[in-house]
């Protein structure tokens, strides 16, 4: 099943305020996309019907990727991953939700992953071809400072890096090596280093990739990109250690994809080509906001995979699986809860879905005109 083709133009006269950019409109929520290929960022008002409305394309760079947002939701950061490798800092009207480009600053390698500390002060980087993480100063004013603070060598395929609830700890899943680096972080410091034990490992051939924590930090959830599972782990919040106490698959059980394995960086791979129609290629996840519904992206099928959370226990349940954009890399969920929005490689329009709130069940609401490469999705929430 594939999702309609019901696409809406944006021709409400609340849309055509926003986008003539003339007259103030009242805050409200913005998607961002970034779309690698156009090397820009598309923007869009989300009503709370769930319409999506279209605003203008901000110009980034070849190979703009991965994104994130201050805490203080004042800015929005978008890495670049063809060279030179960088970050652009982008301030955020939260009246129209309106990027305007601050700043550009190096970063030390392509990196497919970046997220701020708690407090907005540091940012942080992951290579996945560099196998390696960074941390970077960032000022009040939003500027990414030039020179790193610390670059940090790691296992194989970096892929992800953000902290714990409490900012005290950091973790990094490394896809080709199976594990997950355990760091503590010193806020004061803008400074990483590592936990006792360093590394948890999975399994061989796991290829641990994004993950997120629950909002009690009581628990971390990772998405293994080669199997479809997500992996519990249980979070010691004194001590940062992490304790695997569980696994769950992502996929239908009549699906007949198989194991995939890592692939290589962009920019190409040494390593011969395979056949990969068939392979497992897990991507993104992300928990609504009440903490009782977790969703996990898979490429290769163009799905995405619900889960129900043990509101004690932590565990996962797979419930079902829905079809969405093509090869999808990237979604977000807002910050009620209420909707979620996909974005496929290889589509050029955008999926807004509504969120069942009883039993998490996604209902298609509108696909929207999207960009080439579609890989990231940030939703950002005013009062």
């Amino acid at each position: 099943m594939k999702p309609s083709a019901k696409f809406t133009k944006g021709t409400t006269a609340t849309a055509l305020v926003w986008l003539a950019g003339n007259a103030p409109v009242l805050a409200g929520t913005f998607v961002y996309v970034s779309n690698a290929e156009d090397g820009d960022i598309g923007t869009y008002r989300l009503l709370d019907s769930g319409e999506l409305q279209p605003g203008v394309r901000v110009r980034a760079a070849s190979v703009v990727m991965p994104m994130a947002v201050s805490p203080d939701r004042r800015f929005l950061y978008a890495a670049i991953r063809s060279k030179p490798y960088s970050v652009n800092t982008y301030s955020i009207d939260s009246g129209t939700g309106t990027l305007k480009l601050l700043a550009t600053a190096p970063l030390p390698e392509s990196m497919p992953y970046i997220s701020l500390d708690k407090t907005g002060r540091f940012l942080f980087g992951a290579s996945y071809g560099g196998h390696l993480l960074s941390v970077n100063a960032v000022g009040s004013d939003g500027r990414v400072a030039a020179e790193p603070l610390q670059v940090i060598p790691t296992g194989r395929n970096a892929h992800s890096i953000r902290t714990d609830e409490n900012n005290r700890f950091v973790y990094v899943p490394t896809l080709g090596s199976d594990a997950i680096f355990q760091l503590v972080f010193d806020a004061k410091a803008g400074r990483l280093s590592s936990n006792t034990p360093a590394v948890v490992l999975l399994k061989p051939s796991t290829g641990p990739r994004h993950f997120i924590t629950s909002r009690d930090n009581k628990f971390l959830y990772a998405v293994n990109e080669l199997l479809g599972t997500v992996t519990t782990f249980s979070l010691d919040s004194k001590t940062g250690l992490l304790t695997e106490v569980g696994s769950a698959s992502g996929l239908p059980p009549d699906s007949k994809l198989g194991p995939g394995a890592p692939r290589g960086a962009v920019g190409g791979s040494n390593a011969p080509p395979r056949n990969t129609e068939n392979d497992i290629w897990a991507a993104d996840i992300h928990m609504t906001p009440n903490g009782k519904f977790l969703f996990i992206s898979e490429r290769t099928s163009s799905t995405l995979g619900l889960f129900s959370i043990g509101a004690e226990t932590g565990k996962l349940t797979y419930l079902e699986s829905t079809a969405t954009e093509k090869q999808p890399r990237g979604f977000a969920i807002d910050p009620k809860g209420r909707f979620l929005v996909a974005a496929g490689e290889k589509s050029e329009t955008i999926s807004v879905y509504a969120i069942d709130q009883a039993i998490g069940a996604l209902r298609l609401l509108q696909q929207a005109p999207g960009g080439k490469g579609a890989n990231w999705v940030e939703i950002v929430g005013f009062d």
